[in-house]
């Protein structure tokens, strides 16, 4: 078992880096193919955006603003990639047969225009797994379309890369458990993973539980993959069960955590917050999420 195929959408900011960074730490582990994706905006789209009231010239000008904008970001992103690549020990495949070749870590990229949210949730049903950047200091998580694209639409894991690039990945995991289909996704997506660390927590709490199995039943589902893990329950930190969840994981050194995302409606944590988005925001080690 092992993640063959990673997709992971570049934006070329800082936390951009950092993603590629640790994609890169992944690869190195399952011999993985990385694609890197940059989406550019399509000046078409604009277009229905801009309203009533506006003149054919107006638009226009909006539209021509925006390809340059855009055109001006993809260079940014292209150039990101080709430093990366160049002070890093790693080689560019095109296709499956040369990366197979290879028999290591391998890297692709390809910008493409339309809308980001739809590209990757479609291109990532193609991957075994998609790595998104960090969301940016004071930016709104819930305005990351990677992200949520891929939890909602794509049928597909995603690992959320932390802040700065980790020193070691899944060496040793947490596993959140809450009885929920969403936490087992992320415990069956995980299960390579699981194989590959040293050490494995599966963390629970009574104000976490939902209906279903309780603990006993995934560490006994867990055996039967040859996988032992300890399972530790954790406390709320100021009553708020996140913040409970990354205080055990720092507890344990974990170098990655795995749970399963928005048990609750997205709109609900948005408005009232929960633990999805607690994580999202201040994990500072790689997090694989499932919905």
């Amino acid at each position: 078992m092992a993640y063959r195929r990673i997709l992971l959408p570049l934006t070329g900011t800082a936390a951009g880096e950092a993603a590629l960074q640790t994609a890169l730490m992944m690869a190195r582990i399952w011999h993985s193919h990385v694609h890197c994706l940059h989406v550019r905006v399509d000046a078409r789209d604009v277009a229905p955006l801009a309203g009533e009231g506006l003149s054919g010239a107006m638009i226009e000008e909006m539209m021509a603003a925006t390809e340059r904008e855009s055109g001006d970001r993809a260079h940014r992103v292209r150039a990101l990639f080709d430093r990366f690549v160049a002070s890093k020990d790693v080689q560019i495949a095109t296709n499956a047969a040369t990366a197979n070749k290879a028999n290591a870590a391998t890297l692709s990229f390809e910008s493409v225009a339309g809308r980001e949210e739809d590209l990757v949730a479609q291109q990532s049903r193609l991957y075994d797994l998609a790595i998104v950047p960090h969301p940016e200091a004071g930016e709104d998580v819930s305005s990351s379309d990677a992200l949520h694209a891929v939890l909602f639409d794509s049928g597909r894991p995603v690992l959320i890369a932390p802040r700065l690039p980790p020193e070691t990945i899944g060496t040793r995991a947490c596993c959140a458990w809450n009885g929920t289909a969403e936490s087992a996704a992320a415990i069956a997506a995980a299960l390579p993973w699981l194989h590959h660390a040293s050490a494995i927590q599966i963390l629970y709490a009574t104000g976490y539980q939902r209906r279903g199995p309780s603990v006993d039943g995934i560490l006994s589902y867990l055996r039967w993959h040859g996988i032992e893990a300890e399972a530790k329950e954790f406390q709320p930190v100021s009553k708020d069960i996140g913040a409970g969840l990354l205080s055990a994981a720092k507890e344990f050194r974990a170098d990655l955590l795995c749970m399963g995302a928005y048990s609750h409606s997205r709109l609900r944590q948005l408005i009232l917050g929960g633990v999805t988005r607690h994580v999202l925001e201040n994990a500072d080690i790689p997090v694989l999420m499932c919905r």
